[in-house]
């Protein structure tokens, strides 16, 4: 059987440029690439050299609407895995956002949150 990896995951914020910087920010990425996308768009891949997210701005964005979990084929979270959870976390309360779910299981510590965009992130640490 063939392993397959996940190379990347694609959201349309309203500000690809602003989304993007803040991913760097947070957790130490790079910008990869960016250039104009599809109808008039900008995209930046904003990751490291193994697995990227790609944000996008369509010339004319839509209104989000409400995030619905137990919807089929809704996205619930992306999760990022830190090496100190601690760092993050300052890092994700100076942007203003708010940490909630703080929880310790197996196989490790984690927390979430949202950000402007109203998607979720989870931050975990398995050490």
């Amino acid at each position: 059987m063939t392993r397959s990896t996940l190379e990347h995951v694609n959201f349309t914020v309203p500000d690809a440029s602003s989304t993007a910087k803040w991913l760097c920010d947070v957790f130490g990425w790079k910008i990869r690439w960016q250039g104009p996308a599809q109808n008039g768009g900008l995209s930046i891949h904003v990751g490291t050299d193994d697995a990227y997210l790609a944000v996008y701005t369509p010339k004319e964005a839509r209104a989000r609407g409400t995030v619905e979990k137990n919807r089929i084929g809704n996205m619930n979270h992306v999760g990022v895995v830190v090496e100190d959870l601690e760092a993050v976390e300052a890092k994700v309360k100076a942007l203003g956002y708010v940490p909630y779910n703080h929880d310790d299981y197996e196989p490790g510590r984690r927390f979430y949150f949202d950000d402007e965009n109203g998607i979720e992130f989870e931050v975990v640490n398995y050490d």
